[in-house]
């Protein structure tokens, strides 16, 4: 197979498609990664969503993150283990794609995707619409080389401010180059919304940790109002920053935000939980 499928491609087969409406697909985690985060199973769904909505439009127009109404985290996936997808578009026009999704492992649900919206834009601004072609008719067919994904650095964060039971804010610099940018997207690199919110939840975990009673192990359960107001570029500083909504001894729900350039780029809210048997 071609490097086009290789460093942000997370759907080796389309198994099912019923033309605009829905799909279903796989994606086998690679065994040698040291682990697999949530967000990425997000991407996956999110990427199943756009072979449909790319599929429909003809390949004139490619949809990209701006809106998910509700992300509940349910469980894990492991290296080694297949990623079963499934999409349902509740619309799609040359404007945008409305659609909601899961990922499960075997019959155990991983995660949900609710109300989720990207914008349609001119797919030759981002990718030749041709080769993105040839790509999904890989996919609904033989499917892509397997074991290609070759794992991501996450971006460090530097705390700039604290304010002890009210907000945390960092710092991170997006790379200039990446592997994953060659897929993300070949005509016009963006930094993938969900490599923001990964490391957003990261801040967020750190922050409860900071805050909640000490001892509990935090997990995150909800993502919700997630919106991607601009593109984030190749070599872009970014802060990211969250806030405490409201909190209990086992529980807290947060602000999310990030900002380039003084402008804010992205907002939401997240639940984290305490694992602890109760």
């Amino acid at each position: 197979m071609p490097d086009r499928f290789s460093a942000f491609s997370f759907v080796d087969r389309i198994t099912a498609l019923e033309a605009g409406r829905r799909a279903r697909g796989r994606f086998a985690i690679p065994t040698g990664l040291p682990a697999f985060s949530t967000c990425l199973v997000a991407e996956a769904v999110g990427q199943l969503a756009g072979w449909v909505a790319m599929a429909q439009a003809e390949f004139r127009r490619r949809p990209v993150a701006a809106l998910s109404g509700e992300t509940r985290i349910i469980g894990e996936a492991a290296p080694g283990e297949i990623l079963e997808l499934g999409v349902e578009i509740e619309s799609c026009d040359p404007d945008a794609v409305a659609y909601r999704g899961w990922a499960r492992v075997a019959d155990t649900p991983v995660l949900e995707l609710c109300r989720c919206v990207g914008p349609m834009l001119p797919l030759e601004d981002f990718d030749a619409p041709e080769a993105v072609r040839g790509d999904f008719e890989t996919l609904c067919g033989t499917g892509a080389r397997p074991s290609r994904f070759p794992g991501i650095a996450a971006p460090e964060l530097g705390v700039i401010d604290r304010i002890p039971g009210q907000r945390l804010r960092a710092g991170m610099h997006i790379p200039a180059s990446a592997p994953f940018f060659g897929d993300h997207f070949p005509r016009r690199p963006v930094f993938p919304a969900v490599l923001l919110l990964d490391a957003q939840i990261r801040l967020a975990l750190q922050f409860a940790g900071e805050t909640l009673p000490a001892g509990q192990r935090l997990r995150p359960a909800r993502v919700v109002d997630m919106k991607m107001r601009s593109f984030i570029l190749p070599g872009h500083a970014v802060e990211i920053e969250t806030g405490m909504r409201s909190a209990t001894d086992r529980a807290a729900e947060l602000t999310l935000a990030a900002m380039v350039d003084g402008k804010r780029v992205a907002t939401g809210r997240i639940e984290i939980v305490s694992q602890q048997p109760g």
